[in-house]
């Protein structure tokens, strides 16, 4: 009835991707992989049940993404949230990817992270509403608990029209990236 990610060792819910893989990339092979990311990321808002993401730690690009893709998020004070492609490997997202962003976090927020390479703090996640709570790592699991429960008490059928209704409103006629992507991809890379 409801799902919930969470890194292994509490020190990063996914600390990114391993920028390796993309020296080399071109145009083409940047558009294949953002649509892969999008694909995964729409598998993970078609789930018909409530999700969950906790985290701990360092919340980074493709983490970051996931993070989003849930309905609710719980951390610890000491999380960081962030995209900083611009001082790693500079690459771009998707639209998809910015409008989820966009929506949870707020536009001035994504600048600061996507052109900024800002880190986001906890606090400030809680306060624009991207967290539902925080919670310190010994209190972390219960607060996990009492929200999972809370989720299992709700209608399962009101949650899933709500959440693909609210997910529809997200997606509908998202503007065309490829260019974009293309562009990006096809840059020399010179950070």
């Amino acid at each position: 009835r409801v799902v919930t990610f969470r890194g292994a060792g509490g020190e990063a819910f996914v600390a990114g991707t391993d920028i390796e893989q993309f020296r080399g990339f071109d145009g083409a092979q940047g558009v294949a992989y953002e649509r892969q990311i999008d694909v995964c990321m729409e598998l993970l808002g078609t789930l018909p049940m409530p999700t969950v993401a906790v985290v701990e730690g360092w919340c980074v690009g493709g983490g970051l993404a996931i993070a989003t893709g849930c309905d609710f998020r719980l951390a610890t004070p000491t999380s960081k949230f962030g995209v900083p492609i611009a001082k790693t490997l500079g690459n771009c997202l998707s639209a998809a990817n910015l409008a989820r962003l966009t929506a949870a976090w707020s536009q001035q927020r994504v600048k600061r992270m996507l052109l900024l390479a800002e880190f986001i703090g906890a606090e400030e996640a809680l306060a624009c509403g991207y967290l539902h709570e925080l919670a310190a790592p010994p209190e972390l699991d219960a607060a996990v608990q009492r929200l999972t429960t809370m989720l299992v008490g709700g209608a399962p059928v009101t949650q899933q029209v709500s959440k693909e209704g609210l997910r529809r409103l997200l997606v509908h006629e998202l503007p065309q990236d490829e260019d974009l992507i293309r562009r990006t991809f096809s840059a020399p890379r010179n950070h």
